[in-house]
């Protein structure tokens, strides 16, 4: 079927505001890359646009050259994945009781008040940190881990997903014989990937970017995640962690090229798993966020 002018103009239209949209999304990266690839004194000075000027790889020598860099590097690579398969863990266990009907699950309303409450109030930093404390997690991954293992906005979303779900699935399941266990990781589950994959992407970026308890439930350098070891170099440069042959390549940077370098390495992992999760993430949103 011939499309009429104004559907060509209109198609035309959208595709031309698309496209400029996408580049003014794409331009703040390209300029963080390239600064982060140019000299400390090209930075300085503002010569630099969408592409390296007098390029030099210093910012992230000054990154992964070291061991400490890569320590922590490693160190949030064991966050992020230990904290990501326990929230998940704990999200689907949680979501799935708090679905169900007041008649099925009769304190299903008090718990989920419970786990509203947390959203708008909590006990403060002080209380936060002591809880930690007498639990002997201070200085360990799993400091890192467990206090925010219980991620309630992903658990509403989640079990607002669940409530979507045709109840003749539950219902023909336990017809054949299946518990709640068997209902819930054979039929809600393997149907919740977008959903999963909505909640875990946001996990993965949350515990990728944190780095507040890192700088305070860390006693030592070595246990530091990636943010935080870079905000302690980096933002405050901080002399004690730099080494004399440090010196001549601290020369070659810029606080420019040096936060540049930050930025673009906290968002490549980011970079690379988002497209891999995209199509189930608008899904996942929409169909857990609006209950019908």
């Amino acid at each position: 079927m011939k499309k009429s002018l104004g559907r060509r103009l209109f198609l035309g239209c959208n595709l031309v505001f698309l496209a400029l949209l996408s580049l003014m999304c794409l331009m703040p990266i390209l300029h963080i890359l390239s600064i982060s690839f140019s000299s400390g004194s090209a930075a300085s000075a503002g010569k630099v646009l969408l592409w390296p000027v007098e390029f030099t790889p210093a910012a992230y020598q000054n990154v992964f050259g070291k061991p400490e860099y890569l320590r922590a590097f490693w160190v949030t690579i064991q966050r992020v994945v230990l904290g990501t398969a326990i929230s998940m863990f704990l999200t689907i266990l949680t979501a799935y009781p708090l679905s169900k009907e007041t008649h099925q699950f009769g304190m299903r309303t008090f718990y989920a008040w419970i786990f509203v409450f947390t959203i708008l109030f909590n006990g403060g930093l002080i209380p936060w940190y002591m809880t930690i404390k007498a639990v002997g997690l201070i200085d360990s991954i799993w400091a890192l881990v467990l206090p925010g293992a219980v991620q309630v906005f992903n658990i509403i979303l989640l079990l607002n997903f669940y409530r979507n779900l045709p109840k003749e699935l539950e219902e023909s399941s336990r017809i054949d014989g299946a518990g709640h266990f068997t209902t819930l990781w054979k039929i809600y589950a393997p149907l919740s990937l977008p959903a999963l994959a909505t909640t875990g992407l946001f996990t993965i970026v949350w515990h990728w970017n944190s780095w507040f308890d890192g700088m305070i439930l860390m006693n030592h350098p070595d246990h530091y995640p990636l943010q935080t070891f870079l905000q302690s170099i980096i933002i405050k440069m901080d002399l004690r962690f730099l080494k004399s042959q440090d010196i001549e390549l601290m020369q070659k940077l810029s606080d420019r090229t040096s936060k540049a370098a930050q930025i673009f390495v906290a968002a490549f992992p980011i970079l690379v798993i988002y497209p891999v999760l995209q199509r189930f993430f608008i899904k996942g949103i929409v169909m857990g966020s609006v209950k019908e």
